[in-house]
């Protein structure tokens, strides 16, 4: 299975995954460590970060440098917490969704795009990898999820 087909299966999968939890399972956590109500923030994050940099990458005509964010501060300051959890899984399945429609749309030549993550000395990869590495991300966070 390829990654993208993967994404299109956590799409349809994991709302429903989620929705069999109770509000205590959403919202509890220890200290220092994230509720899946915020693990799920954090994946929305994420995609918005990507989506950006896959789209923004394709027309970068040479070397793109990826940029970093603040992920702790972004989960706090999107209050993921205390949103609905519909809220969540509608905003984090649309940008997904999007993000499988952009990468399908790619052209080879722009899969190849040769994109840089981290410090300047960092060694090149390409935009495909990036996406690959998306997918295993989030595949990692899907672990404590759910």
């Amino acid at each position: 299975m390829n990654v993208l087909d993967k994404l299109e299966r956590y799409i349809d999968e994991v709302p429903r995954q989620l929705m069999a939890l109770s509000e205590d399972q959403l919202t509890e956590h220890l200290p220092e460590k994230w509720s899946r109500k915020q693990i799920l923030g954090h994946l929305i994050d994420s995609a918005l970060h990507n989506l950006k940099r896959f789209t923004e990458a394709q027309f970068a005509g040479q070397l793109y440098q990826v940029q970093g964010y603040n992920q702790n501060q972004l989960v706090i300051a999107n209050t993921y917490q205390t949103l609905p959890l519909d809220h969540l899984l509608g905003l984090w399945s649309s940008l997904n969704r999007q993000i499988v429609y952009v990468t399908k749309a790619m052209s080879l030549q722009l899969r190849n795009q040769p994109i840089r993550v981290g410090e300047v000395d960092a060694p090149t990869q390409t935009l495909a990898c990036l996406v690959n590495d998306y997918v295993l991300h989030m595949e990692h966070h899907f672990r404590t999820l759910i």
